[in-house]
């Protein structure tokens, strides 16, 4: 994923005839422009401009976030009150840390040049809380007196009030000094709870009040000193010192972050641009996940969708599963928890249906927003059977499986009732909610789905992608009945996943479009429009042989680029590419490692795999490509590995 801004689409675009959504998101700056520098841990996240300031301008997303609340929606540093000159600014290559470099601005009233002092920021999150070390070093050949300020305020802004909700009544605001080094920031929501934002500085500072920390300084040629900011979302005890808790975090963030993708299957070719974009999308990854009760789950996106989106999870789950499977086992267990039970229109909840998105934030709980849970999508109910069924692929992990039939039951039973009112064997949306999503694939703007002249498609509404999911899930979940001895279910999933396939064909396809269409309205009409949804016939194994090299043509033709335009699996995409390049699959019955035709594009001579794990030990394979054809070597095993290549 390039980098980890607005890595989803919005959870809406707009009603229908053309009628803003209150919760379309609208862009006003650029993300060139802004270039935003972020950082995240768990269910904090930041959003900076290029200095490491935060100016929670109307329409910006600067802020220190906490389950969609604006903790901090100002953080300014004043050298004698002038902003400083940006020198240089980066996260570092595994997403942990943020550091900036400034310098002073030229003052003839202060007999400063400029350029003469650096100011070095460190900065992340863990634990809830934000650090930063700012070091203030003076390279002039005098001494200065200084006065350095550190601006800050909350608005406790809800996630959808940023995004330009407007509420026409908030809680309470208040704030309260509580020693010479630390203040806290209240507010009492209209849904009862607290929030609080505590700082807290070393040294302390030569003035504090509930708006700016004031330093006074003097700087001998050459000398340098020390400021350290904590900044908690919650009332933060002050058992330790603030710089203390500064090194004791940091190095604690570092270790997780590289225990947890230390998990995955290392990358490494001969193309030095291309091993950069599988660092990043590693490093991306693996910040966006978060870790809940059920597992390690990935956030869709920073800033709006940085909670967890069923489409999202499952697709970036699915994409990772060979270099780490305990994100798909996570993801699993975390949807089967989230599960709906009960008939809801508010949510747009039928029993068996699986999460589209979770939120936490005060309009969510008082219900201004409908998605504290909310069900509206129509693909994640089948792709979670599908990821189940990949996963065993994969693993062979019964036990886990075991535990999720009961939820792909369930799941089962929503595609063949609540996704199939008229029968006709398709699964179909129409929202019930009037503040809901009007169309519930992944493509979720008002406009997203219409014909070939350009009419909006009249629900219900059977998508082409989601008649695949519900086609491999069906082939899935047999097999995993099949595992669990119920053989005459995965018998009759087998034929309805063959009634389906068949129906598909007679009814998706366009012959002189050399693809399927993009879905079928509530009149069975088929909206002939070439989209990038017929991709997913492929990926599924539900279009034919033959037709699939007609859409597979079609679709990467110049006609259908478009551009890289991130969604939230996009951090997953290349290990998704490595793995249909190469052919990579795993036999859970054998743990065996697979490479089925294995090709190398021109760009890469070599490409090294290590650490590919199966359930009897782990291997490090070499590809080299020779003339079109590709060698392997197993430069390490470790445990039984049989490593199987086919031509």
């Amino acid at each position: 994923m390039p980098s980890n801004t607005s890595l989803t689409e919005p959870v809406a675009a707009r009603a229908s005839d053309g009628e803003a959504s209150p919760f379309y998101i609208e862009s006003n700056v650029s993300f060139q422009e802004r270039r935003s520098r972020t950082l995240k841990h768990g269910h904090t996240f930041a959003v900076f401009d290029r200095r490491g300031d935060i100016i929670a301008a109307n329409g910006g997303s600067d802020g220190i976030y906490h389950r969609d609340t604006r903790y901090l929606s100002r953080l300014v540093l004043r050298l004698n009150n002038a902003p400083l000159l940006l020198l240089s600014s980066n996260v570092q290559e595994d997403n942990a840390v943020l550091r900036v470099d400034l310098a002073n601005p030229n003052m003839p009233s202060r007999r400063l040049r400029g350029e003469l002092l650096h100011v070095n920021r460190l900065k992340f999150i863990w634990n809830a809380a934000y650090y930063e070390r700012i070091l203030i070093r003076n390279f002039d050949v005098r001494e200065h007196e200084l006065t350095f300020g550190i601006e800050f305020g909350a608005d406790f802004a809800d996630l959808f009030e940023v995004r330009g909700r407007q509420r026409v009544r908030r809680g309470q605001v208040s704030a309260e000094r509580r020693s010479d080094s630390s203040v806290a920031l209240r507010y009492l929501g209209l849904d009862g709870v607290e929030r609080v934002t505590s700082l807290a500085f070393e040294p302390a500072p030569n003035r504090l009040d509930d708006a700016m920390a004031l330093f006074e300084l003097s700087l001998r040629p050459g000398q340098g000193t020390r400021l350290v900011l904590r900044i908690a979302c919650d009332l933060r005890s002050q058992g330790d010192t603030v710089a203390r808790s500064f090194y004791t975090s940091l190095r604690a963030a570092r270790r997780a972050l590289r225990d947890s993708s230390g998990r995955a299957a290392i990358i490494d070719s001969s193309n030095s641009l291309f091993n950069e974009m599988a660092r990043r999308s590693v490093a991306d990854l693996y910040m966006l996940i978060t870790q809940t009760e059920q597992g390690p789950y990935p956030f869709a996106g920073i800033p709006w969708f940085s909670t967890p989106f069923g489409r999202d999870g499952l697709l970036t789950a699915l994409f990772t599963l060979w270099i780490d499977p305990a994100i798909a086992q996570g993801v699993l267990r975390f949807l089967a928890a989230t599960q709906a039970s009960e008939i809801d229109p508010e949510r747009d909840s039928e029993p068996g249906k699986i999460l589209h998105e979770m939120r936490d934030g005060e309009m969510a709980r008082l219900g201004e927003v409908p998605f504290a849970r909310y069900y509206g999508s129509v693909d994640a109910t089948p792709l979670f059977i599908l990821v189940t069924g990949e996963y065993f692929k994969r693993t062979g992990d019964l036990e886990t499986v075991q535990a999720l039939w009961p939820h792909v039951q369930a799941a089962l039973h929503w595609i063949d009732t609540y996704g199939d009112p008229d029968g006709d064997g398709f699964v179909e949306y129409h929202r019930k909610n009037a503040s809901g999503l009007i169309n519930q694939g992944w493509k979720d703007s008002h406009d997203a789905i219409f014909h070939e002249d350009g009419r909006m498609a009249e629900g219900p509404i059977a998508l082409c992608e989601v008649q695949g999911y519900v086609y491999a899930a069906k082939r899935h979940a047999a097999t995993l009945a099949s595992a669990l001895g119920h053989a005459t279910t995965s018998t009759a999933l087998l034929q309805q996943a063959a009634a389906l396939r068949e129906g598909f064909e007679a009814a998706f396809w366009c012959e002189d479009l050399s693809t399927y269409a993009l879905a079928l309205d509530g009149a069975k009409k088929p909206c002939r429009v070439v989209a990038s949804n017929a991709g997913y016939a492929l990926l599924t194994g539900i279009a034919g042989p033959g037709r699939a090299r007609r859409v597979a043509d079609t679709l990467l033709g110049s006609a259908c680029f478009s551009g890289c335009i991130p969604q939230a699996w996009a951090s997953a995409a290349v290990f998704a590419l490595v793995q249909a390049s190469l052919g990579i699959g795993f036999d859970r019955g054998a743990g065996e490692i697979r490479f089925d035709r294995p090709v190398l594009p021109e760009f890469l001579d070599e490409l090294h795999l290590r650490g590919l794990q199966t359930k009897h030990g782990t291997a490090d394979v070499l590809l080299r490509r020779y003339r079109g054809d590709v060698a392997l070597n197993i430069t390490r095993r470790q445990g039984n590995v049989p490593i199987i290549v086919s031509r």
